[in-house]
């Protein structure tokens, strides 16, 4: 498999987490952490369920990658998720020093992987991040904009 068909299978397993969050009525966004060509995390945004605005999927799946790893650093490992990072998980994303960040909407809202701001690549912090963006970016884009005009 190439590098392009790796991305694309592991954005689906993270669409597929998204989906979980629509369910129940919470913004579909989905995360899967890889390592070593193993998903050793997984989450979808909980927000309103867990009464916690620091429960995105990218938070979730992070502690839970962490947990696994029992290691509070994922060095090596790869965050993909369904909508490019906010602040708050690009942060935490520089934290958890993954390798790459693979996203397939991007926020131009929201956005801290290079739309509205680059905390994965400030040169001021000591860690960086590769940034790869748009991947299944139409089907990624899709249910965010379904789930909000049925909110509407």
């Amino acid at each position: 498999m190439n590098t392009n068909q790796i991305n694309i299978k592991y954005i689906k397993a993270a669409l597929k987490e998204a989906k979980k969050a629509s369910k129940i009525n919470e913004v579909p966004v989905g995360a899967v952490i890889v390592y070593n060509g193993k998903i050793i995390g997984k989450g979808y945004n909980k927000n309103i369920t867990l009464k916690d605005p620091s429960a995105h999927a990218e938070i979730i799946a992070i502690r839970r990658a962490a947990k696994k790893l029992k290691n509070y650093r994922l060095n090596g490992s790869k965050l993909y998720v369904t909508i490019e990072p906010c602040a708050m998980c690009a942060g935490a994303s520089v934290l958890s020093r993954f390798s790459e960040i693979i996203f397939g909407a991007y926020d131009l809202k929201a956005g801290a992987c290079g739309s509205v701001f680059n905390v994965a690549n400030n040169k001021k912090l000591n860690h960086r991040i590769k940034i790869t963006g748009g991947v299944l970016n139409k089907e990624c884009a899709v249910l965010l904009q379904k789930f909000f005009k049925k909110r509407r």
